[in-house]
């Protein structure tokens, strides 16, 4: 039994839901529209502003897609009518992050600067305030696409338990090690 594929997805005001006879969702709000194909054998209901999915059998395959396309398409519901934004640090001395429009500028403590190409769906922005590490925050309807490129930024550095510095996700803590003094 699914818990989170049995749960209806409650469609809000001003969304609209569509299925096609080949099981491609489209979801339309008012921050855009996704697509996204479901398999075959799931089917999808729409019924009092509500939407439903329902797997034919209990098959291993069918219980293992049920709650995953009931939380792809929520995903796509929440994206365009709220968004997602994700926010990124840059701990470590000298470390900066600048954009001119989608061309993302990053100074890592390389001998050479990263330029990263953010793809058009997803907004850019970068906050550099004294007395605060740089930020680059990331807005979109596609939760994917965002998780995506952030998980790419933050592999140019990833955090070190040494010293902390890195990349990190606002608010993400990282376990400190002890170095090579602590031994003796």
């Amino acid at each position: 039994m699914s818990r989170i594929g049995n749960l209806p997805i409650s469609l809000p005001k001003g969304v609209e839901v569509k299925v096609s006879k080949s099981n491609l969702v489209t979801v339309k709000g008012p921050k855009g529209e996704l697509n996204q194909q479901v398999d075959q054998d799931m089917k999808l209901e729409i019924e009092d502003g509500e939407l439903k999915i329902n797997r034919p059998t209990e098959q291993k395959r069918h219980r293992a897609l049920h709650g995953l396309y009931r939380s792809l398409v929520n995903n796509m519901v929440t994206g365009v009518t709220d968004g997602y934004k994700v926010n990124l640090e840059l701990i470590g001395v000298g470390y900066r992050a600048s954009n001119q429009g989608q061309l993302l500028e990053l100074q890592l403590g390389y001998s050479h600067p990263i330029m990263f190409y953010v793809p058009d769906e997803v907004k850019v922005t970068t906050e550099m305030k004294k007395g605060t590490p740089p930020q680059i925050v990331l807005e979109g309807i596609d939760k994917q696409l965002i998780g995506q490129i952030a998980a790419k930024i933050r592999a140019f550095r990833k955090p070190e338990p040494y010293k902390g510095k890195g990349v990190l996700f606002k608010g993400e803590v990282i376990r400190r090690k002890a170095g090579k003094t602590a031994s003796k």
